[in-house]
């Protein structure tokens, strides 16, 4: 286990770029398995859950090369549908290798993925989508699904899951058919996952809206595909330098992926501009300002989005209210800010509400999962004194490099193995 150890009350400055977007990488990499030829991935981020997901193609008889961001896959190897039990429960992420090898194998056997502790997130409308597409599905200890061929059909999501949509697309490229679906999720890693699949050969329209169709071949090619910058992480980023009152540019970001983010940022005054592809945040002009922060869909603010701005919300003046109606597990970093002084208050296991602005003080916090883990850092970040942060391994797991990079811009922080 590793542990930082953060002194804040620092003003930071300087440029930090973002890497390759971990949740459209996790998806990528798993729709290589759609094909035997080669597939080049390019911006792939060093994180701990990029590792395990190689780590489970490895074992399933992929031959891959990981070096400088790039990903080379060969998945002609690939001879197993029955992905290891042991490296699925790391890996929530894991449930999108569901469509790819039911497409390929007609038969998928694996276990209910782990993950992070946020909540309950069931995986029905998965399950629903591979049923309609004509598989049998046995649900027990582990999932066992088959089928004789996917046929394409008219799919209605009941709700508009990520993941779900992901494997459905995934799965409906080699069906015979068309497939339509509709009430589908339109964040930017499914569309970059979408551009991916076409650039192999897939027939997919509709991409950015709800409504996809999908006309089924029957093989795809090898790829070499950019992955796009990770919104989640500049979104964090942006939150971090805006809670120090920092002047601190973050690069490599696409400003119209995150207009959800940019309109909050906006209502609670912070002080920014943005480029083509940066957000400069500058000194604020006057006393950030309470607000509503509420989970949405895309192209609102995502739910990965919200936690840092909980932090930010101790510094503004007046009571805000963080709503998080997707998972009602996610509002745990609210007890590890009223730790460090916060004057919060959880109403409900989706409501918090938060008075500002309050002093911050260092203590000992814990990570809970990756983006409550980033509420911490930043916490520390503004806290007066010294904050060890315990369990940083669910950080890294989705931001590369986090320490030096935050060196880089005068940050305090110390990574320990204990």
């Amino acid at each position: 286990m590793a542990i930082y150890n953060i002194l804040g009350g620092k003003e930071l400055s300087g440029t930090i770029s973002v890497g390759g977007s971990k949740n459209a990488t996790l998806p990528i990499i798993c729709g290589t398995l759609l094909t035997s030829e080669q597939c080049v991935l390019k911006n792939v981020p060093q994180i701990s859950d990029v590792d395990v997901m190689i780590q489970i193609l490895q074992d399933l008889g992929s031959k891959i090369v990981y070096e400088k961001h790039t990903l080379t896959i060969d998945n002609s190897g690939v001879n197993s549908y029955q992905p290891k039990a042991e490296l699925v429960k790391k890996l929530r992420g894991s449930i999108l290798m569901m469509g790819p090898l039911l497409a390929r194998f007609k038969k998928v056997v694996m276990p209910v993925p782990g993950g992070d502790l946020i909540g309950k997130r069931p995986i029905d409308a998965h399950l629903m989508g591979m049923r309609e597409l004509g598989a049998t599905v046995i649900e027990g200890e582990n999932l066992e699904l088959s089928t004789d061929k996917l046929v394409g059909q008219r799919i209605i999501l009941p709700e508009m899951s990520v993941t779900a949509t992901e494997n459905i697309i995934m799965a409906a490229v080699l069906a015979e058919g068309l497939s339509t679906v509709h009430l589908a999720a339109t964040e930017p890693h499914v569309q970059d996952l979408c551009r991916m699949l076409n650039a192999m050969g897939a027939k997919i329209s509709g991409v950015g809206t709800h409504d996809l169709k999908i006309e089924g071949v029957k093989e795809l090619h090898g790829v070499e595909h950019t992955i796009i910058f990770d919104n989640e992480v500049a979104s964090s980023y942006i939150n971090l330098a805006a809670a120090t009152k920092s002047e601190v540019t973050i690069d490599n970001i696409q400003p119209d992926y995150l207009n959800g983010a940019l309109i909050q940022w906006k209502m609670m005054n912070v002080n920014f501009e943005i480029t083509n592809n940066s957000v400069r945040v500058k000194k604020p002009i006057g006393a950030y300002k309470a607000a509503t922060i509420k989970t949405s869909i895309y192209p609102g603010l995502l739910t990965d989005y919200v936690p840092p701005f909980a932090v930010l919300a101790t510094q503004a003046e007046g009571t805000s209210l963080i709503h998080e109606w997707m998972y009602e597990g996610r509002l745990g970093y609210i007890h590890e800010l009223s730790k460090m002084g916060a004057k919060v208050k959880l109403l409900d296991p989706h409501r918090a509400e938060i008075i500002g602005s309050t002093q911050l003080h260092g203590t000992n916090v814990s990570s809970l999962d990756v983006r409550s883990g980033m509420v911490c850092v930043i916490a520390a970040l503004v806290a007066e004194g010294k904050s060890v942060l315990h369990d940083v391994e669910h950080i890294e797991r989705g931001y590369e490099g986090i320490v030096e990079k935050l060196k880089s811009l005068g940050a305090d922080i110390t990574r320990y193995e204990h």
